[in-house]
């Protein structure tokens, strides 16, 4: 089987270009009597008003198009898998890719065919105003970059594929990381026939940690719907029972920085390699996931249980099903300092607890989200799609009001 990975890199890294590289990575391990991988890739510019180029590109890109479809053409490729297309390869590539012969496949590692902030969250909030319906709320409310500019561009982008079917016609499959997310696009409009779960997974096995340091840890994004806010005030009575370092970049890095010099107990790392997160990750005695909105899937989180590592994590989003509450980590309300305060101080109070969901963390990795099982199910849904290719193309998107 031939296979093309799609993927546009954000400004920001982040977790979908790691899954990118580690299912790359992994589809090149199984050698040319299994899959033959081939990759396109783009990087982001910052999008807005004023550039009238990048605002149509974002919408319709036509040498990416023409570059994708000549490559199908060139080296016979039986699938695309598109990572991600925004902003600089655009939907067109879809169109290109189907009609130049190959099925397509496209990961739903965000919200972004939803809503244009991509994280269905406003505001310090959850939000769903744009869910199954022209995106114009967030224009309206400048969701995108905090731009009412830059929110056209992307509504515009999700309004002109939606009305020529790109997403319905020239999508084979979809892959939703966790049933929650696939949900959450099935009420969008995205025909359910088509959704199917598979989550993210790691292609190498760091080593388990022995949680000997005194800390519990912060990785991710410095961002308002990361829960950065409610992780800061928790540790302004957290940190003299238990240091927090904190991991990441953003733009909540001031604020963050800010505290880490007036609250005791409080480090901020910086951007750190991924050698180096995972080295926090073995010594720490917790993770903290505070993400305020309804992430599909947190890479962080099954790097944790990787190393053996419980995880304290906000009930919303993928985190809520894939921490088992008081088996490998513990569940608190999303935005509520006290509550995450006192999720922690129950752990620390209970080190036996703790050890034991060490172990249930590592089991839980090896059984879901290791790579073996995951790549099998991957060649699965490559061939699924395939399969789907051959049939009559569907009609528009259902279910969207305007």
């Amino acid at each position: 089987m031939n296979v093309l990975v799609v993927h546009n890199f954000y400004l920001q890294a982040g977790g979908e270009d790691e899954v990118f590289r580690a299912e790359t990575r992994e589809l090149g391990r199984l050698g040319p009597a299994g899959v033959r991988v081939s990759t396109y890739t783009a990087r982001n510019a910052p999008v807005g008003g004023r550039d009238v180029g990048a605002a149509l590109r974002t919408v319709w890109n036509p040498a990416a198009a023409r570059e994708i479809g000549q490559l199908v053409r060139e080296r016979s490729i039986d699938v695309v898998h598109f990572h991600n297309t925004f902003q600089t390869i655009s939907p067109a590539a879809y169109r290109a890719a189907r009609s130049a012969g190959a099925a397509v496949v496209q990961t739903l590692h965000n919200y972004r065919l939803l809503c244009p902030a991509s994280t269905l969250f406003r505001d310090g909030r959850p939000c769903e105003d744009c869910v199954g319906r022209l995106p114009w709320p967030a224009v309206r409310h400048a969701c995108y970059r905090d731009s009412r500019a830059a929110s056209g561009v992307v509504a515009a982008m999700l309004g002109t594929h939606r009305a020529l079917g790109t997403y319905s016609r020239h999508v084979d499959l979809y892959v939703a990381l966790t049933e929650q997310a696939r949900d959450v696009y099935v009420r969008g409009g995205l025909p359910a026939d088509r959704l199917v779960v598979k989550p993210n997974f790691l292609t190498d096995d760091p080593e388990v940690g022995k949680g000997g340091g005194d800390y519990a840890l912060y990785v991710g994004r410095l961002t308002p719907e990361k829960g950065i806010t409610t992780l800061l005030e928790a540790w302004r009575t957290l940190g003299p029972e238990l240091p927090l370092r904190i991991a990441g970049d953003g733009p909540l890095a001031p604020e963050v920085g800010a505290a880490a010099r007036e609250q005791p107990g409080v480090t901020f790392l910086g951007q750190q390699p991924q050698s180096e997160v995972r080295r926090l990750m073995r010594s720490a005695r917790l993770l903290v996931f505070p993400s305020q909105w309804a992430e599909p899937f947190g890479m962080t989180l099954i790097e944790a249980f990787a190393s053996g590592l419980p995880v304290v994590a906000a009930r919303v989003g993928s985190a809520a099903a894939l921490v088992a509450h008081g088996v490998t980590g513990r569940h608190f309300r999303p935005g509520d300092a006290a509550d995450l305060a006192a999720q922690v101080r129950w752990l620390l109070a209970h080190p036996a607890d703790l050890a034991g969901m060490r172990a249930q963390a590592r089991l839980a990795y090896e059984a879901h989200y290791a790579a073996p099982a995951n790549v099998r199910a991957l060649l699965a849904l490559y061939e699924e799609a395939r399969r789907r290719r051959a049939q009559p193309a569907q009609v528009a998107l259902p279910g969207l009001r305007v």
